[in-house]
């Protein structure tokens, strides 16, 4: 009995890596060489036009959540804090000095210990979450190369590597562009998807209170995630 177990878990196993090899061939684009230099850097000026980039420099607040909620975020961009809030736990993140973070289970905060994994997972979550709320602000970051890329239907796209910074530093994103730079879509290259080129929508927008454009959902294959309650405001 033992045996026909392990024989087919066996055949399952080498059934899923065909499936997988077949999807990987058919899907996985290689990640586009580009240009940089001014011509990029000129590119993702015109986006960040496109954007209203200063009613976004200006916003103080932004609230948020992700994974259907799951995830709940307060972030106060002057002071450079956030709150972060999932299952019983809530961290209140110092983006300037992490140490001097607090984290709490049921309200109670929490042993030294526990507290700086806690953090770690904090910090993690908000790195990864903030992104797909505000990723075209991005490009200017320190550490970011920026290429120019020309695409099949003629235009251009903006190709960003993130070399430092955030949780996994060295990953892609491919900007698809309208003509007059306001983003669509882009396709990752990035350390947590085994498959180059899955493309992810950028184009369920809203206008914010700041003025801010923000992301209200987005699209990946046959995934579609809400970012919640978006908020952007000044007091």
């Amino acid at each position: 009995m033992i045996k026909k177990i392990f024989r087919i878990l066996g055949v399952i196993l080498v059934l899923t890596i065909i499936a997988f090899g077949v999807i990987y061939a058919l899907y996985n684009e290689p990640m586009p060489e580009g240009r940089s230099g001014p011509e990029a850097d000129a590119l993702a000026e015109k986006m960040l036009n496109s954007l209203n980039y200063e009613k976004f420099e200006n916003t103080r607040f932004l609230e948020w959540s992700f994974r259907d909620g799951a995830h709940l975020y307060k972030w106060d961009r002057e002071n450079r804090t956030v709150e972060v809030q999932w299952d019983e736990y809530r961290v209140d993140l110092d983006l300037i000095a992490p140490d001097s973070s607090i984290g709490y289970k049921n309200g109670t905060r929490l042993g030294t210990t526990e507290n700086e994994e806690l953090v770690a997972e904090a910090i993690d979550k908000f790195n990864n979450d903030s992104f797909w709320l505000v990723a075209p602000y991005k490009v200017f970051d320190k550490g970011v190369e920026r290429r120019v890329v020309s695409l099949e239907n003629g235009l251009e796209g903006l190709l960003v590597t993130y070399t430092s910074g955030g949780s996994t530093p060295g990953d892609s994103y491919l900007w698809i562009l309208q003509p007059n730079g306001f983003p669509k879509s882009f396709k990752l290259w990035v350390k947590i998807i085994p498959i180059g080129g899955v493309e992810a929508s950028w184009d369920d927008w809203l206008v914010t209170d700041s003025g801010a454009f923000l992301p209200k959902s987005h699209i990946m294959g046959p995934l579609e995630f809400s970012m919640g309650d978006v908020r952007g405001y000044n007091h």
